[in-house]
């Protein structure tokens, strides 16, 4: 599943050609993703111009010119690719030759910018879906999430304060999206490796019996900032199906600390161990089990 920096390089991908620009044509080529698409999905965004495009945790949020927003979630193996119309030069830096294989070219957005925009998905678990802009606060698929862990907000105080009194696993606390929304397995372990801190740990130990930040809760935060900016800047990463807009491939999986190194050397300056790996909650964890505490 993608994760923040995964959306959050597709978004900056899509940006200069949907950004400001108007939904000339929508084709819907298959209706049935996630869940059926809206049965006046086309005619909600034919002729509207895309004001912003933004990001709530793992999901794209394109605000339109008519009072709503359209919410794109890519699920599991989800893509969106950029041409030009016709094949004549390139939209931004985003171009990339049209692949010849379209059969799940699910739904195409013909923008007035020149731009194709073409949402492609094998496993069909991405979705769409149009809410009225005043009422995202309500939204069933965004209420519940916690705060943008590169917002201003975000900070040690925050959550120290979500984890004060839990008893569950520190990484089961930053993997649940209603105290840290957009973070998932990859990002988790390497934070938490660069925290120096065991995945296994209870979560209420980087808090004060008072919900005061302790120097675990400072480290741990700096950790998920640094791993997600890193991320970020080489595109995400790309162990199975996350691709840029540009057909690339994210390159951070070169820089893994810990994750999918199982019995590889950890990268901890002067820790000689190996990176073991463990199921949690149904999920393999990576981390040192040396320099991890």
């Amino acid at each position: 599943m993608p994760e923040l920096p995964e959306v959050e390089t597709v978004r900056r991908g899509l940006e200069p050609a949907m950004e400001g620009a108007r939904f000339a044509k929508v084709e819907v080529r298959r209706s049935d993703l996630r869940w059926p698409l809206p049965k006046d999905f086309v005619g909600r965004l034919e002729g509207k111009t895309v004001a912003g495009l933004g990001r709530r945790a793992k999901y794209l949020l394109a605000d339109l010119s008519s009072g709503d927003v359209l919410i794109m979630h890519l699920g599991m193996s989800g893509s969106f690719r950029v041409f030009r119309d016709h094949g004549n030069g390139a939209v931004g830096r985003y171009y990339r030759e049209r692949s010849k294989s379209v059969a799940h070219d699910h739904v195409v957005f013909h923008m007035s910018s020149g731009a194709i925009v073409t949402f492609n998905d094998p496993r069909r678990f991405g979705s769409m879906k149009i809410v009225a802009r005043d009422k995202l606060d309500t939204e069933p698929l965004l209420k519940g999430l916690g705060p943008e862990p590169l917002g201003n907000a975000f900070d040690a105080a925050m959550l120290a304060k979500a984890c004060k009194g839990k008893k569950t696993s520190l990484k089961a606390a930053l993997l649940d999206q209603r105290i840290i929304a957009g973070l998932g397995n990859i990002y988790v372990c390497e934070a938490l490796h660069r925290a120096l801190l065991s995945p296994k740990r209870q979560a209420s130990t980087i808090a004060a019996r008072t919900g005061e930040p302790n120097e675990r809760a400072e480290r741990l935060v700096a950790g998920i900032k640094t791993v997600l900016n890193a991320a970020i800047k080489d595109g995400g990463s790309s162990l199975r199906d996350h691709r840029r807009t540009d057909g690339d491939l994210g390159m951070f999986q070169h820089h893994f600390r810990v994750y999918d190194r199982d019995g590889q050397p950890c990268r901890t300056p002067g820790c000689r161990s190996t990176v073991k790996r463990i199921v949690q909650n149904g999920r393999s964890t990576f981390y040192c089990p040396i320099c991890q505490k």
